[in-house]
């Protein structure tokens, strides 16, 4: 629940994204929210979820369409305990410009490495989509893109970040969009010198080991700006 209220505050989601988390007693299990926008969020809202897709205990609730991205991912990878899947508007032209990736600019971004992968649906699907991830097949696609990498950009969609709890996704959804916006800035006035591999390396290693400090500011923030909006 206030891993989707902070996304919407720091504006990574707004009406539509979701973020999960593997179920902490049943590793081929998974939390993620019913079909709602994720500022709107109550605990009573989260369902549980197989990682086929199928919802457990939705009670005829709607669920998400894009629920493959988590079931497939989870799957794949059984270090992965959190996913989120944004539309972040300044990630978005990253995933349409040809021979211009998404690449770790400043220290707090080292996740994302030196050439964020992009899935491109139409390898799988056509040209015909609503470049929605629908099924396990396309999620399946989609998962593939994580071997070496904890971000994937989604061409026309979004992007999707993996990690090893809710918190450390939430700050490497929250820094992708940060480092995006910068790497736009920076691009425009210049020459850009890009972190390297092992700068990449060193960064996750350093600041990830501190993603509480954020997530206690985060959490206050989205709660008193819920409260003064109520």
């Amino acid at each position: 629940m206030l891993a989707n209220h902070i996304l919407f505050d720091q504006g990574v989601v707004d009406a539509f994204g979701h973020v999960s988390a593997r179920h902490d007693r049943c590793a081929d299990r998974f939390l993620l929210s019913r079909n709602m926008a994720p500022g709107l969020v109550s605990a009573a809202d989260i369902v549980e979820f197989t990682l086929d897709g199928e919802a457990v205990n939705a009670a005829g609730r709607r669920v998400y369409l894009e629920r493959f991205i988590h079931g497939e991912i989870y799957r794949a990878y059984p270090q992965v305990q959190a996913i989120v899947h944004s539309h972040s508007p300044a990630i978005v032209p990253l995933t349409v410009v040809k021979n211009h990736s998404l690449r770790a600019v400043f220290h707090m971004a080292g996740f994302i490495g030196t050439d964020a992968p992009v899935f491109e649906i139409r390898e799988e699907a056509g040209d015909a989509t609503d470049l929605l991830i629908r099924n396990g097949q396309l999620g399946a696609a989609l998962a593939r893109h994580f071997e070496n990498s904890a971000i994937v950009l989604m061409r026309g969609h979004g992007s999707t970040v993996v990690a090893q709890s809710v918190q450390q996704a939430v700050y490497r959804a929250v820094y992708a969009e940060a480092n995006a916006r910068c790497q736009a800035t920076a691009e425009q006035l210049g020459d850009v010198t890009y972190l390297t591999d092992a700068e990449c390396r060193a960064c996750v290693d350093s600041h990830e080991a501190q993603v509480q400090r954020p997530w206690d500011m985060w959490k206050l923030q989205a709660a008193k700006n819920r409260s003064a909006q109520q």
